[in-house]
């Protein structure tokens, strides 16, 4: 059984300002099932996007928890608004939490490649 987006987003917020930096929910999303997008706001003004990633990163026997992928790294902040304006058009029940820090960490699980 998977997380609660709500509870994942709340765990990850708690996280981040455990850490000293700072995060916010700019669009709260469905709370049981929505899919969160992160935003990493980097001191440059460059932002990363981490997306769920797709079904196919996970193994057939592993627990469907969250994992992420990374949509787009260090882009312009304008290349981020419309990639996710695009994932909203598509999916109105999303999230997008923000972040402002400079490392994450293990604070998002990402999907391996291969």
């Amino acid at each position: 059984m998977r997380l609660r987006a709500d509870i994942f987003v709340s765990s990850l917020l708690r996280r981040v300002f455990a850490s000293g930096d700072f995060a916010a929910v700019e669009k709260k999303g469905a709370e049981e099932a929505g899919a969160i997008f992160i935003r990493q706001h980097f001191r440059d003004g460059l932002e990363t996007l981490y997306a769920p990633a797709p079904q196919t990163a996970f193994a057939e026997d592993e627990i469907r928890d969250r994992l992420f992928e990374i949509r787009l790294a260090r882009s312009e902040p304008e290349a981020v608004r419309a990639m996710l304006e695009r994932e909203r058009r598509f999916d109105p029940d999303l999230w997008i939490v923000e972040l402002e820090a400079e490392e994450l960490g293990d604070m998002i699980p990402l999907a391996r490649d291969g």
